[in-house]
């Protein structure tokens, strides 16, 4: 699904130029779940931007399910990443303005679905969130744990292909926390496809592999021995 070859980016200011990626080549199968781990500046979250097409690299190739989209404009970026990628953040990113209802069915809203079918599919999506009776609240009203499912609602909700997360139990408690990974293993069982950044070596136990970065580099790629299989409930 994924295949990114030679891939570069530096970021540049009058006084000071940064190579945050340098070289880097990566695939990532349809159905994988993978962590990519690495110190703070290492180039994690860059390569996921660059991997949810909300940014281009300088150099290199990106396919993203055999098409190369590494010369993409901002519009076809935009237009494809809408219809196939699902994020979730360690902030949430959600709208406190919105209801969860209201939130979940935005990304439904910007991919043009019709009234009705936006309804049906968000009301399917809190319900096997387990945040049905939440919807009519407001994410200032929840606990971080369910603004995450909230989050992770509005992520799913417009099937996509592959789902990216940053860092999605960093501003948990460690209850809230198992929880979210919990979710993300029984989506990964029902076959979606998850790259997911974090510094958390307990969390990257839930992945099938384990990906470490150094100063944009990929410095190790192994298989996680020691998964974390959580059954589906």
């Amino acid at each position: 699904m994924i295949k990114i070859t030679d891939l570069v980016k530096v970021y540049r200011t009058e006084e000071i130029e940064t190579t945050a990626l340098n070289r880097l080549s990566l695939k990532v199968e349809k159905g994988e779940f993978v962590s990519i781990m690495g110190a703070s500046g290492c180039g994690k979250s860059t390569l996921l931007n660059i991997i949810g097409l909300l940014d281009t690299p300088e150099d290199g190739s990106y396919l993203f399910d055999g098409e190369e989209v590494s010369k993409y404009s901002e519009k076809e970026r935009a237009g494809l990443r809408k219809a196939n990628v699902g994020f979730i953040f360690q902030n949430f990113n959600l709208i406190d303005e919105l209801t969860v209802f209201e939130n979940v069915e935005l990304p439904l809203i910007y991919n043009k679905v019709k009234s009705s079918e936006r309804k049906e599919r968000v009301n399917k999506m809190l319900d096997r969130m387990g945040i049905s009776h939440r919807a009519k609240h407001f994410p200032l009203q929840l606990s971080g744990g369910q603004q995450q499912r909230v989050a992770v609602a509005r992520a799913l909700v417009t099937n996509p292909k592959i789902i990216l997360a940053d860092e999605p139990t960093g501003n948990l408690d460690s209850k809230s926390g198992n929880d979210v990974m919990e979710l993300l293993t029984e989506l990964h069982s029902a076959g979606a496809t998850i790259i997911m950044v974090t510094h958390s070596s307990y969390d990257a136990k839930f992945s099938s592999r384990i990906v470490t970065l150094k100063d944009g580099e990929i410095v190790s790629q192994k298989e996680n021995e020691q998964k974390i299989d959580v059954l589906v409930k």
